[in-house]
């Protein structure tokens, strides 16, 4: 596949700029889409799994003539999955006229931008975030989610918890906005199964030593342990549960803990335990076949992870929101979004006007032998009109 030609802006990102004659040749205004991700720290592995499936969704769009005609230029800043330094490359970008934002990781970082978006003129897109704030609370106007929010993963862990035979359960998260909320949602769902918490953990972000969060843990008597860690911690967590003995006499459930980018580097560590799987390459529409297929032959057969598909889902949603627009600007597109209707590599979702939430569905598996390799396995479907509650009555979204 083409490359996009990428400038490199200091240390924190890269440029996607074909110049004003390839616009002027296509007769329209580019579509510029800005990034705010982390490229560096604790989630730079997922960062680089954003910019990654942006970068592929626009190049496909290129090479089929652009969206609507128009050309789709990208630039990408690093924002260490940092709220103030997201904040402060997210008005960079804006200001330098890439104002549909998308592919940031941490909820912090999108509940940091989204007061901003009007003084920025700017939209946002989340595809990774999942903070129910962000579409509760804290909505606003011109901030959409194409992916899972933390009440669509309680509402898959709360069939599964109750088939679960473990009633002693420690929860182990980040201590941050995304963290707190899958915590609460998890401890809320044990409530239901009449399950016990016997310890509730929340770590700092980017620790390195989790040695005093698996003692607690050991100490407490769990028989189930419910983690909701990702990137770098993830893995930090992991490796060191393993050495400590944890994995393997405590049944471990998670969301965003072994996902496909985790697994490859965990390996046998990763065998055997539970989540909530939001995306997989093995999801079974024509849709998604086609994108795994496109993207194993741009990618020397590696296969699309998690935030990958979600990311990419968020792109086709802008593209064709964009078309309907028939522009570029945040305010017409969001008018275009909200409310409406669209097509997806897993099918056709509409976006709730109440709260920019995505009706989807949602799925739940383990990390198994499949295909000769290590990889999430769905066991269990949750349809959209289930996996998705209803709006909470806490957004009050106001006009654009």
């Amino acid at each position: 596949m083409r490359k996009i030609n990428w400038i490199v802006v200091g240390l924190l990102g890269t440029a996607a700029l074909l110049g004003p004659q390839v616009n002027s040749a296509l007769g329209q205004e580019a579509l510029k889409i800005g990034v705010p991700t982390a490229l560096t720290g604790t989630y730079a592995g997922l960062g680089n799994e954003a910019r990654r499936a942006i970068e592929f969704a626009s190049e496909e769009a290129n090479a089929k003539g652009g969206v609507d005609g128009r050309k789709v230029e990208i630039k990408v800043l690093d924002t260490e999955a940092k709220p103030e330094v997201a904040r402060q490359q997210a008005e960079k970008l804006a200001a330098e006229g890439y104002k549909i934002l998308t592919g940031t990781i941490a909820s912090g970082e999108a509940l940091a931008m989204a007061p901003l978006l009007v003084r920025w003129d700017a939209l946002y897109v989340s595809t990774i975030n999942k903070s129910d704030k962000l579409t509760g609370d804290s909505c606003v106007p011109r901030l959409f989610r194409v992916n899972k929010q933390d009440a669509q993963d309680a509402a898959v862990v709360r069939p599964w918890l109750a088939t679960r035979k473990e009633v002693k359960w420690a929860v182990l998260a980040g201590d941050i906005a995304w963290g707190h909320d899958s915590g609460r949602s998890f401890v809320n769902a044990a409530k239901v199964n009449n399950k016990e918490i016997v310890a509730e953990i929340y770590s700092p972000f980017g620790s390195n030593d989790y040695a005093p969060f698996i003692q607690q843990i050991k100490s407490s008597g769990a028989e189930g342990l419910w983690v909701a860690l990702a990137g770098r911690d993830a893995i930090n967590f992991a490796t060191q549960a393993k050495d400590f003995g944890v994995l393997d006499k405590v049944f471990v459930g998670s969301v965003s803990f072994v996902t496909d980018g985790n697994v490859k580097t965990l390996g046998p560590i990763a065998k055997g335990i539970w989540g909530i799987i939001n995306y997989s390459s093995t999801l079974d529409t024509p849709g998604n076949k086609a994108f795994v297929a496109a993207w194993k032959k741009a990618y020397n057969g590696d296969e699309p992870t998690n935030f990958q598909g979600e990311t990419y889902m968020g792109m086709q949603v802008i593209f064709q929101a964009v078309e309907r627009a028939k522009s570029v600007k945040p305010v017409d597109i969001a008018k275009v979004m909200s409310g409406g209707t669209f097509d997806t590599i897993l099918g056709r979702f509409p976006i709730r006007a109440e709260d920019h939430q995505m009706v989807g569905p949602n799925f739940f598996g383990y990390i198994g032998e499949q295909g000769g390799k290590l990889r999430p396995i769905i066991t269990t479907t949750i349809p959209a009109d289930v996996a998705t509650p209803p709006p909470t009555g806490t957004c009050n979204m106001g006009s654009l």
